[in-house]
């Protein structure tokens, strides 16, 4: 052998237990199926799921209050009905507005035809 392989095979004998120990948890933190790294995104995704999963919730308890709502005072469907599907009473008038810009498409606009 070369005397730069003699080196390095007297270093790896001297320190197995640590070139060992090294590995294992290099394979275990990084490389593994169950890594630090996959457990912090899994961390990242419960944190999101609970973040929804509180806005379920919330959104639960306003539709349970309006249900509530509903079977208490039978004014409330007509109220919702002329607010969400712009329905309306025969003296009532609708107005509908947007908040939605209009795309300029001036090409069509502007052709003329020869």
């Amino acid at each position: 052998m070369t005397k730069f392989a003699s080196t390095i095979w007297q270093l790896i004998t001297r320190f197995k237990y640590q070139i060992t120990i090294i590995l294992g948890i290099l394979i275990v933190g990084f490389l593994d199926e169950d890594s630090i790294i996959k457990n912090i995104e899994l961390e990242y995704q419960i944190s999101d799921l609970k973040e929804e999963i509180a806005k379920y919730e919330q959104r639960y308890q306003k539709d349970s209050e309006e249900l509530k709502e509903l079977q208490r005072d039978p004014n409330e469907i007509s109220r919702i009905a002329r607010e969400r599907y712009f329905m309306k009473k025969d003296d009532e008038d609708i107005f509908v507005l947007s908040t939605d810009e209009k795309t300029s498409d001036n090409s069509i606009d502007n052709e003329t035809v020869e």
